[in-house]
């Protein structure tokens, strides 16, 4: 039995259009770069790492230079973190209100989650997960060597206790009760969606923790999963960093 969880990159900053025109066109007045870099600065500038480039270096006199991954790796080397700060990614996140009370204790983070208070909940929004062996000396870790037959009444109790409160809250609802008291009656392995956005900064600190092997499998496979978005989006970045996608 496996969870549902789904992440997707939702948006990513970059230059705006007329920004990055008018620099384009100063630089032609001016002639500070041969032709060249100036093509290079024109291709690049959309790229959010070059975003972080051009910011990181408002005191150069060579603020357009095209060429910045030794910069980057410069930063990251030299734990110069606020440069990471001038770009924002956000993700969507579909998993239950257990792991997402997990993800939301990350304050540097801005969310915005599914409400129960709202919207009404369905039948099948619901994941099940499977269940492992609490460890002997961390409590922050599980093992998964449970018998078959533990894991089976696992999941039957999952869906046992889901069953009966998805019906007590639809019998709920219809006897005209808010949903805001409804909601009460649902478990913590109820789903919900949420986006969260934050700087790049903040999402190199979240997946260094949160992909690392004490954090519950449920939540680190979300992070493993926005950590691969993160390496298509910002590969110099991630290069220096040294991470690999969780598969590789």
């Amino acid at each position: 039995m496996t969870d549902q969880f789904k992440v997707k990159l939702v948006s990513v900053t970059q230059t705006e259009k007329q920004f990055s025109t008018d620099i384009y066109n100063e630089l032609v007045e001016r002639g500070d770069l041969p032709a060249e870099e100036l093509q290079a600065f024109e291709e690049s500038i959309h790229q959010p790492e070059a975003v972080i480039a051009y910011a990181a270096r408002v005191s150069s006199p060579k603020q357009a230079n095209p060429k910045f991954a030794g910069l980057l790796k410069y930063c990251i080397e030299h734990k110069h973190w606020s440069v990471f700060e001038m770009v924002d990614a956000m993700v969507e996140i579909t998993t239950s209100r257990a792991i997402a009370q997990q993800i939301l204790r990350h304050r540097s983070f801005s969310f915005q989650e599914f409400s129960q208070r709202y919207a009404a909940v369905g039948p099948d929004d619901v994941m099940f997960y499977p269940a492992r062996r609490q460890a002997q000396k961390n409590r922050q870790d599980s093992v998964d060597d449970l018998s078959v037959h533990d894991k089976e009444w696992f999941e039957w109790a999952q869906k046992d206790i889901w069953a009966r409160a998805s019906e007590l809250y639809s019998e709920a609802l219809a006897k005209g009760m808010a949903k805001e008291c409804a909601r009460f009656l649902l478990p913590l392995n109820t789903k919900t969606k949420l986006y969260m956005k934050g700087s790049l900064r903040s999402w190199i600190h979240y997946c260094d923790l949160r992909c690392a092997v004490h954090t519950q499998k449920e939540h680190r496979d979300i992070a493993d999963a926005i950590k691969v978005q993160l390496i298509k989006k910002f590969p110099i970045t991630t290069e220096a960093l040294g991470w690999r996608q969780a598969n590789g």
